[in-house]
């Protein structure tokens, strides 16, 4: 009876042992669809990439050889007299001598600008905004709604019929060829989707959790800084990525409002030193390096963080 317990136990063991172990993830198959999707996704990849590559193709090549073999996928006559141009590394002699343009690009200063600008814009425009959409959320007052949708509104108007007031406001207030003047009309330029957005994350927290903090006696300003915020440092995070980068890029209003290097911003940099032909050509090479080395921190953030942004507002439109 033993032996046959014994037997009876030692067999039963191995199953059951075994089922998870011996459970193996099924493969899907592969399909023509699959394959055929991958493709596709490939040459996206590909297709995006590749102005980054051209630029880095232009950027170490010199502008005499350019000129001679503009097609070529690779650099022409390897050099990085572009890069040294850029960062101020190069004489006006040897930048004759590689075909440049002879221009000065003060890059370090033009860069700490468009930094200053972009932390400017991002802070406030952040702050701000909620603010605004803790108050349009949670808050009750009357005209809460139509308030909200005289913001919505603001959505549908273009940028570009906003530049006209902005400049005589900035004028008039003295703030012309000044960072805070390139940057205060910024702040508000994009705000309507910021306020929208952080809206939508704001409806979905739980009430109840902000009501435990209001009868415990905190007020309004502290549950919006010491629970609110806290509890939305994702979507919060990636608005303020996206505002930034937007800043960053922004070209037409610092180009209105800047007369000199000490407001110029990075991208007005660029179309200026382009325009520096002493030798009748651009210099391609320089203006490359200088494009590149300026778009290369904004690529390399929405790389590491797209995820988190495409989650952010899947999120907030879903609520």
């Amino acid at each position: 009876m033993t032996a046959t317990m014994t037997h009876a136990g030692t067999g039963s063991e191995p199953a059951t042992r075994g089922e998870p172990a011996g459970r193996k993830r099924e493969r899907r198959p592969l399909s023509w669809g699959r394959v055929l999707a991958w493709a596709a996704m490939a040459v996206v990849t590909l297709i995006t990439l590749f102005p980054f590559y051209w630029m880095l193709r232009t950027a170490l090549s010199t502008n005499t050889a350019l000129a001679q073999a503009p097609a070529s996928p690779l650099p022409v006559d390897f050099s990085p007299g572009g890069f040294l141009r850029v960062f101020g590394l190069q004489s006006t002699e040897e930048a004759l001598a590689e075909g440049g343009s002879g221009g000065s690009l003060d890059f370090w200063r033009y860069l700490a600008n468009s930094v200053v600008v972009a932390t400017l814009v991002t802070f406030f425009q952040v702050f701000f905004s909620a603010m605004a959409a803790y108050a349009f959320a949670r808050l009750r007052w009357p005209g809460r709604d139509a308030v909200f949708g005289f913001v919505l509104g603001g959505l549908m108007i273009p940028a570009v019929f906003t530049l006209l007031p902005n400049f005589v406001l900035i004028k008039e207030t003295g703030l012309v060829d000044s960072l805070f003047g390139i940057a205060t009309p910024m702040v508000f330029m994009t705000m309507p989707f910021a306020v929208f957005f952080l809206r939508q994350f704001f409806l979905g927290i739980s009430r109840e959790v902000e009501e435990a903090a209001l009868i415990d006696g905190a007020g309004r300003v502290r549950v919006f800084f010491r629970l609110i915020l806290p509890m939305s440092t994702a979507p919060v995070a990636t608005l303020s990525i996206l505002t930034y980068i937007t800043a960053w890029n922004e070209y037409f209003w610092p180009l209105m409002v800047s007369y000199s290097g000490s407001s110029r911003v990075l991208t007005v940099a660029l179309s200026i030193f382009r325009s520096q032909t002493p030798q009748t050509g651009t210099d391609w090479a320089g203006l490359m390096a200088a494009t590149f080395v300026a778009a290369l921190p904004m690529v390399l953030i929405f790389a590491l963080l797209a995820k988190r942004i495409v989650n952010s507002i899947g999120f907030s439109g879903i609520k």
